[in-house]
């Protein structure tokens, strides 16, 4: 239920959550001044995940989490700040010559000869598009302007 709720398997996003309270002071839990306790990074990452993972709005996750628009909107940004600067280097980075052989070889292997990774893409519509940008963002017939969001992942990504 964990995996099909957030799109990704539960100890990747205890992972994620780890390392973001260990690096970031943002997401720990501190008292405030009226000596309570504040939001958890549990609570801060499960608020941007459920953005994420639905394209939700702040104030669609206020209603279900109780967190405000503007600290779910400030969550956000320091999150996605915060998983460049951790995983930058290993997972968001071009693939080096050796990682393509790796691949290929892999690939070949699974009988995918001559296959990189797998791309997939999405169609995001995008309700506030500016008028003078829509004629390059409107698909098809429909009039809707969308934003394509595309993924290149290759097998051990799971890991």
């Amino acid at each position: 239920m964990f995996r099909r709720r957030y799109r990704m398997q539960k100890h990747v996003f205890l992972r994620i959550v780890g390392d973001l309270s260990s690096s970031d002071n943002y997401f720990t839990q501190r008292v405030d001044t009226a000596n309570k306790e504040g939001i958890s990074p549990l609570v801060n990452c499960t608020t941007t995940m459920r953005m994420l993972a639905y394209g939700m709005t702040a104030d669609a996750v206020d209603e279900y989490i109780k967190i405000g628009g503007t600290t779910a909107l400030k969550c956000l940004r320091r999150f996605c700040k915060g998983i460049i600067r951790l995983y930058e280097q290993v997972y968001l980075r071009a693939p080096t010559q050796d990682d393509l052989q790796k691949i290929l070889h892999v690939n070949e292997m699974r009988g995918f000869p001559g296959m990189i990774g797998s791309i997939d893409c999405m169609h995001r519509e995008w309700e506030n598009c500016p008028k003078t940008w829509e004629g390059q963002f409107t698909r098809g017939n429909k009039g809707t302007t969308t934003v394509i969001l595309e993924a290149v992942a290759s097998h051990d990504l799971w890991i």
